[in-house]
């Protein structure tokens, strides 16, 4: 997604103003950022190229998820260390984990009828 009237050069996920300056800044998004699935063919060039930009646009971690082997290696290519601050967005993200409850799926299925209804 290209916002034009923010910046028109670069889609959301590769935009230093959309990451930045609207997410990180405006908005005061402090979790950890994933890319877009790099995959998806909503972004143009290499791989590598691809994996950079989102990196140097502020992602913290970059999607991959087709599976193709080679693109999988291509994107491999390119990553780097974590920042520290994505390192710290990651910690804080542990720390929130719970753990998970048993699912009562009946009532799960009467609570979701309940809502179609």
């Amino acid at each position: 997604m290209v916002y034009k009237a923010i910046d028109a050069a670069a889609p959301a996920t590769t935009s230093v103003r959309v990451i930045d300056e609207i997410i990180r800044g405006i908005i005061g998004f402090r979790g950890v950022l994933i890319s877009d699935d790099l995959s998806m063919k909503a972004l143009g060039g290499r791989f590598e190229d691809r994996t950079k930009a989102s990196l140097d646009a502020g992602c913290d971690l970059v999607l991959h998820c087709n599976g193709d082997m080679a693109e999988m290696q291509a994107v491999a290519a390119a990553l780097r260390p974590l920042t520290e601050a994505a390192q710290e967005r990651l910690a804080v993200a542990a720390r929130q984990k719970r753990k998970p409850q048993a699912l009562d799926v009946a009532a799960a299925v009467n609570r979701i009828d309940g809502m179609l209804a």
